[in-house]
């Protein structure tokens, strides 16, 4: 399986929170050769179950990405909006975004979002139209949509909108594809609703009840200029998390990864996250409680339609999820 071409096509379908449908059909056919039952849950949730006999473990990567929703239209035909997922105000104006219905525009702001600290009710998307009832005829409230950002990759590094999180489900389908004896229990789980609340990994995990999870999915890094002091790097391999706001990763989970990252010779570094959380935040607290550990890829400039990662660091990633898969706990 080519992961660059996996990873590209995963990241050019539109799906943002609460709105998954298209990236659910197009990962269902992916994963669907590779193991015994694949469902969807009432949630929305892909469930892609590998059976066997021993521990039950579940690994989780959230499917939908960030985007925007409508609230109102004004007589202008000028759109205001709510976010789905947590967005940077400052770095919205001007940028392009696209609906699920296709029809496109452009974002953006007030004078005073200038003079004052930048809201979210001081912008609005334009998409060209004259009036309220023009602009109706292809946007309604409700309708939600996604930042435009094209796939371009040089050498190692790939550019991208939705790597967050396109990139920890292009992890563990590969993992998964290669994956032909197993002893373990395996669940591949794609999560919906993450970037609102951690959702769908509250659900899913309830209904499998694993006995080990992993969520995977990107992180910040602290290598540019100015960076808050972060221990982890793009092109350094996989990042074991040790926390971030939302969970305290089981112990023996973390020091299991590691031992499988040096016996399988995987790059890896380890992960505080001071900002954010992932769907180990919901995992671990499902029902008794589930030992619970994540995986991360280092990613710079999160939560923008140019988020840039390391093919390379993916590769690890994607190693370590099936060394951990196949792995005796």
């Amino acid at each position: 399986m080519n992961i660059l071409k996996l990873l590209e096509e995963l990241t050019q379908v539109n799906s943002p929170s609460g709105n998954e449908s298209d990236i659910r059909s197009f990962i269902s056919s992916e994963v669907s050769p590779y193991c015994d039952d694949v469902t969807v849950d009432a949630m929305g949730n892909i469930i892609a179950h590998k059976k066997g006999k021993g521990k039950k473990i579940m690994f989780a990567a959230h499917m939908d990405e960030i985007g925007i929703i409508v609230k109102s239209i004004d007589d202008k035909g000028f759109i205001r909006f709510s976010a789905l997922g947590g967005l940077n105000v400052r770095n919205l104006v001007n940028l392009r975004v696209r609906f699920l219905n296709g029809t496109e525009g452009v974002i953006g702001a007030q004078e005073e979002a200038f003079k004052d600290k930048p809201a979210l009710d001081k912008l609005f998307i334009d998409i060209g139209e004259k009036d309220k009832s023009e602009a109706e005829k292809k946007v309604n409230i409700g309708d939600a949509a996604v930042f435009e950002g094209g796939f371009s990759e040089n050498n190692d590094i790939v550019i991208s909108k939705a790597l967050d999180n396109r990139a920890g489900c292009a992890i563990i389908i590969k993992a998964l594809s290669e994956i032909k004896d197993n002893e373990n229990d395996l669940y591949f789980v794609f999560t919906v609703q993450e970037e609102v609340g951690l959702r769908g990994a509250k659900t899913a995990a309830f209904s499998i009840n694993p006995d080990i999870a992993v969520a995977v999915d990107v992180t910040d890094t602290g290598d540019t200029p100015d960076a808050p002091a972060m221990a982890v790097e793009m092109g350094k391999g996989a990042a074991i998390k040790v926390m971030d706001r939302s969970v305290i990763c089981d112990p023996d989970v973390r020091v299991k990864m590691i031992e499988t990252a040096k016996e399988n010779k995987i790059p890896y570094q380890l992960e505080i996250m001071t900002d954010g959380g992932t769907d180990a935040g919901a995992i671990h607290l499902s029902r008794a409680g589930v030992k619970t550990g994540g995986i991360s890829v280092p990613t710079r400039y999160i939560h923008s339609p140019s988020e840039m990662v390391s093919i390379g660091d993916i590769e690890n990633c994607a190693k370590l999820v099936y060394n951990l898969a196949i792995s005796e706990w």
